[in-house]
C-alpha cells in the first residue's frame, strides 16, 4: 500500500480516502466544532496526501499516522479557523452544566453542545497537549501512531497526555463552579417551593473528577 501511494496509483488513494476520510473529518469536526470547516480540513489533507506522497515511509502497517500528521499540520495553517469557530459558536445555544469529561465519554462526544464545553477547557490547553489528547483519546490513535503523527517520541506523546488530562480536570472542574454560580444567581431560591435542577448531577460530576 504504501508504494502505490508513493507511485500516485488512483487506486490506492481512493482506498486510502474511503478508509481513512471518516477519521479525519471526525477528528476535525471535534478539534474545530465546524462541521463545513471539517469538510475543508478533509479536502486538504488529502489535497497535501497526494502533493506529499513521496515522503510516506514504509513503517508500520497502516498509513494512518502519516495521514493524520498531515490532518494536524492542516489544521494548524487555517489561518481562518479561529473566526470561523467563534462563530460557530455563537450559533450554539448555551449549556447548563458541564458535561462529566471522563475518557470514556469524551470520547463519544457527537453533538455541536457537547463540542461547545469541551472546547470550553480544551481552548485552555497548551497546543502540543490539545493536538496529543485530540488524536489519542477522540480519534483513537495509540501512543506510537500519534508519536509518528506529531513527529515526537512516544514518551513525549505519553507524557502530555498525562499532563492534558490532568490540567483538564482542573479547568473542566473550574468551569463547571463558574456555571454553578451563574445559575445560583438566576435561580429562584428553595424557600419559593422550587427546586434548583441539576445541583446534584453537578455535585456527583465533581466527586467523580476528584476520584
Amino acid at each position: 500500500m504504501h508504494a502505490r501511494l508513493r507511485a500516485g496509483e488512483p487506486e490506492a488513494f481512493r482506498e486510502l480516502f474511503r478508509d481513512h476520510s471518516p477519521l479525519v473529518y471526525r477528528h476535525a469536526v471535534r478539534v474545530t466544532g465546524d462541521w463545513a470547516m471539517a469538510q475543508d480540513v478533509v479536502s486538504l489533507t488529502f489535497l497535501e496526501a497526494w502533493r506529499l506522497r513521496d515522503r510516506l515511509r514504509d513503517e508500520g502497517d497502516s498509513p494512518r499516522p502519516w495521514l493524520m500528521g498531515i490532518a494536524t499540520n492542516v489544521l494548524r495553517n487555517m489561518t481562518r479557523a479561529a473566526r470561523r469557530h467563534e462563530r460557530a459558536l455563537s450559533r450554539m445555544p448555551a449549556r447548563d452544566a458541564l458535561p462529566d469529561f471522563a475518557e470514556e465519554l469524551v470520547g463519544r462526544i457527537a453533538d455541536a453542545e457537547q463540542i461547545k464545553a469541551a472546547h470550553t477547557a480544551l481552548a485552555q490547553l497548551r497546543r502540543a497537549e490539545r493536538e496529543v489528547f485530540t488524536l489519542c483519546v477522540w480519534s483513537g490513535l495509540g501512543y506510537a501512531e500519534a508519536a509518528e503523527a506529531l513527529g515526537v517520541p512516544v514518551g513525549t506523546v505519553r507524557s502530555r497526555l498525562a499532563r492534558a488530562r490532568t490540567r483538564l480536570r482542573k479547568l473542566a472542574a473550574k468551569e463547571l463552579k463558574r456555571q454553578q454560580a451563574v445559575r445560583t444567581n438566576r435561580e429562584p431560591l428553595a424557600g419559593d417551593g422550587q427546586t434548583q435542577d441539576g445541583r446534584t448531577d453537578a455535585a456527583r460530576s465533581m466527586e467523580e473528577w476528584n476520584r
